[in-house]
């Protein structure tokens, strides 16, 4: 029986009233995202700061570690206990970092869609030791409910905007988990970090994500096993070239019964006979 770690269950407030004006001069109260430095401690360590909406902050820390490749089993770990008076995660581990403690530096990871996600470009050489299931499919009726569903969730994105959200569907299009944060990198870690603690494979599931599928996208898609990234936005060269490299089916521009599917077409089920004519 796997051992997991001790969470903590820290909450915060995820939105903030400000009064605007707006064109004409009228006066209002909006909720914007709030956002909050998340600094991660490792056996006393200082590791990295997050700026993150703070929404599920000990899944985030748990999948920023297993993304980054930092802790290999989640068996390693003792607890993970945020406590956001200090905006400190405090991991406790059972054998420490080891080796991998000589490539870690002090560093803010902002949310800022160019500078932020992984510092460890020696990820991308594990590329080649990653397998995707070959016999993964997926049905476009499928990826329509899913759509639909991501459309019609209640997210604070529609309550006060500036959030990338990322959803797991199971192979039959049941929504899994949901994470929304102020970095598109924090809330696919978020997700990560759900799937590791509750031992759920990714062999079987579609990811689905409001940002671009960079590089970096790409890869934290196939080191949580998953053939299926699907994008409202688009996808980058770098992106798009990794994913061939894996076998990864790729879609972009996902609204409504429209998408692109950029690479991985084999896995895919034409199923909906008006798709050919839908405008």
């Amino acid at each position: 029986m796997t051992v997991r770690p001790v969470l903590s269950s820290a909450t915060r407030k995820l939105t903030h009233d400000v009064d605007v004006m707006d064109e004409r001069g009228r006066s209002s109260i909006i909720a914007i995202p709030a956002e909050q430095p998340l600094t991660i401690y490792v056996d006393k360590r200082e590791l990295v700061t997050l700026m993150t909406l703070g929404g599920a902050p000990e899944a985030l820390t748990l999948g920023y570690l297993r993304n980054q490749r930092l802790i290999r089993d989640i068996e390693d770990i003792v607890s993970v206990q945020v406590d956001w008076d200090v905006d400190a995660a405090v991991v406790v581990t059972r054998g420490g970092l080891g080796e991998v403690a000589e490539r870690v530096a002090r560093q803010t990871v902002t949310s800022g869609s160019g500078a932020e996600g992984s510092v460890f470009t020696d990820l991308m050489e594990e590329v080649d030791t990653i397998s995707l299931p070959a016999d993964a499919r997926l049905k476009q009726s499928t990826l329509q409910t899913i759509i639909e569903k991501v459309r019609t969730h209640r997210s604070i994105y529609k309550q006060a905007g500036s959030l990338h959200g990322c959803a797991l569907f199971s192979s039959e299009g049941e929504l899994i988990y949901f994470a929304e944060d102020v970095g598109r990198h924090n809330a696919v870690d978020a997700i990560a970090g759900k799937m590791w603690f509750d031992g759920v494979p990714g062999g079987d599931k579609i990811f689905y994500t409001t940002g671009r599928l960079t590089s970096e996208m790409v890869m934290k898609g196939a080191q949580m096993g998953i053939p299926f990234l699907l994008s409202r936005s688009g996808a980058t060269q770098m992106g798009h070239m990794l994913a061939e490299r894996l076998n990864m089916s790729l879609f972009a521009r996902c609204s409504g019964p429209h998408f692109l599917l950029l690479s991985g077409t084999e896995r895919f089920i034409f199923d909906v006979e008006t798709s050919k004519n839908v405008s």
